[in-house]
């Protein structure tokens, strides 16, 4: 099983887990076994099939160019990460 970090803007949804193990041979599954767990969190990263643009993800400290299709292994580190801007 992955495991995938949440960040602690999403504690509200978790119950401030900041860490689950879940299943999934993708981010998007891995997210829609994340939002089985926490309901509500899906559409706190995710909407029509792609991260928010406030959301990364990361997989083994790589960043997830194929959105919620980046397939995991399953011994797997996900991170969901929120995107910052500036200027």
């Amino acid at each position: 099983m992955a495991t995938v970090s949440i960040p602690l803007l999403l504690q509200d949804v978790t119950g401030e887990a900041r860490e689950a193990t879940v299943d999934g041979a993708t981010i998007g599954e891995l997210v829609d076994a994340l939002d089985s767990r926490f309901p509500g969190l899906k559409g706190q990263i995710a909407r029509d099939g792609k991260p928010l643009t406030t959301i990364t993800f990361t997989v083994d400290g790589r960043i997830a160019s194929w959105g919620l299709a980046t397939p995991v292994s399953p011994d797997a580190r996900v991170a969901i990460l929120p995107t910052f801007g500036g200027g």
